[in-house]
């Protein structure tokens, strides 16, 4: 009598995905490659906040993660506000249908469980927590994959990212440093594990041939106003971020060096345009990435990055480009420092020019031997997620779907 035929996994994958942010876009591509090579049989699917971005780009079905299509806007008129109340009731259930129809579903990496930038508890926190809950009641594994986590001070969303990590089946972290703010907000993390990000494993362009001459500066910008705790100051934070990163930009072309300015985020286009209006040179220019191929692609032919996106560091650091972080939470300074330059971090809410070019000189002084390290620590992360995915299979994946052992990297 022969058996019946195994039927395939379903998985699913959730997050901020296909809404502008490469970062969080470049997380899916790793765990879909995952998913590629360790499970092709696979039937993968989104819950998401740009389907039809996600659907084009990675052909895969998508559904938005909200009833309510004008989430994500401010609302001022009792219509408005009514349609978002009633939104997140329906997401309850919308939220439900959807993960009960999965065996497994993943959040791919991003911050999920902080609050770094300005986040409000009823946003992308409760839709968490009604996924998580969910997994839960319905019996579907829920896991957070290489997530990022900041200790929250805001008690709405405190209690619900708690819930989210205490209700998932499966919890990894992308530096110590997140496990520890999950900890300290209620959550057993005695099993959980430190992985690096999950755009480690994300191939790299080939690397440009060296040049005696000074290239290229990286320079990543951000539409950054400062995180939750910063609202008060944000108009002043922004002013000191744009006003430092300006005359960082200006002394450059001064000195003959060309400028490559890049983005992470779609929202990043108004410091762009800024810094071209300011700085009204050729040597000044702008790209204009559609994911972190794009961002490594312009990585790979510079002499040096400076950054503010985490994302666009990851990029830096993954091509082997020596960089220098304008950092905004714990977790790019941790990043630098695990990945050895931890030296070169500077403050983006006191971003002081002088300093800054500074520590950039330093870095350039240093790059030849920079580059090495790089080279060594991305040989180590390579192995160490290997070893996540490994884990993620044994995890959360049913067992007769385990397929043969990752082959570990040289």
């Amino acid at each position: 009598m022969t058996s019946a035929p195994q039927q395939p996994v379903r998985v699913g994958v959730f997050g901020l995905l296909g809404s502008g942010n490469l970062g969080n876009d470049g997380s899916l591509e790793a765990v879909l490659g995952y998913l590629r090579a360790d499970h092709p049989d696979a039937v993968v699917d989104a819950l998401c906040g740009g389907p039809e971005a996600v659907t084009a780009r990675f052909g895969i079905p998508a559904t938005r993660m909200h009833w309510n299509r004008a989430e994500y806007r401010t609302a001022s008129r009792l219509g408005s506000i009514a349609s978002k109340g009633l939104g997140k009731f329906v997401d309850i259930f919308r939220t439900a249908a959807w993960v009960r129809r999965h065996d497994v579903v993943i959040v791919p990496g991003m911050g999920v469980l902080e609050a770094t930038l300005p986040l409000r508890p009823w946003g992308f926190p409760y839709s968490l927590f009604l996924l998580c809950a969910s997994g839960r009641l319905t019996r579907t594994r829920v896991a957070l994959v290489s997530v990022g986590a900041a200790e929250i001070r805001n008690r709405p969303t405190r209690a619900l990212v708690r819930w989210s990590g205490r209700l998932a089946a499966y919890r990894s972290y992308r530096d110590a440093q997140s496990r520890d703010a999950m900890r300290a907000m209620g959550v057993n993390t005695a099993r959980d594990e430190v992985y690096p990000d999950l755009a480690f494993s994300l191939p790299a362009p080939p690397a440009s041939p060296p040049s005696d001459a000074p290239g290229t500066v990286c320079v990543g910008v951000m539409d950054f106003h400062g995180g939750n705790d910063d609202r008060a100051r944000a108009d002043e934070i922004y002013r000191r971020y744009l006003d430092g990163t300006i005359r960082f930009v200006r002394t450059l072309v001064e000195e003959g060096r060309p400028v490559r300015l890049l983005t992470g985020d779609r929202c990043d286009a108004t410091v762009v345009a800024a810094i071209l209006e300011a700085v009204d040179s050729p040597l000044v220019t702008a790209a204009e990435p559609t994911s972190l191929d794009d961002l490594m692609k312009e990585m790979t032919a510079a002499d040096t990055v400076v950054a503010v996106r985490y994302h666009n560091l990851i990029c830096a650091l993954k091509t082997g480009t020596p960089a220098l972080a304008l950092s905004y939470a714990a977790k790019s300074d941790a990043l630098m420092d695990r990945m050895g330059l931890g030296a070169y971090c500077h403050p983006a809410r006191e971003v002081d020019a002088d300093r800054l070019l500074e520590q950039f000189r330093a870095l350039e002084k240093r790059a030849p031997e920079l580059r090495g390290t790089l080279a060594e620590r991305n040989q180590a992360a390579a192995r160490q997620l290997d070893d996540q995915f490994s884990s993620l299979t044994t995890a959360v994946f049913p067992a007769t779907h385990h397929t043969h052992a990752r082959q570990e990297s040289p």
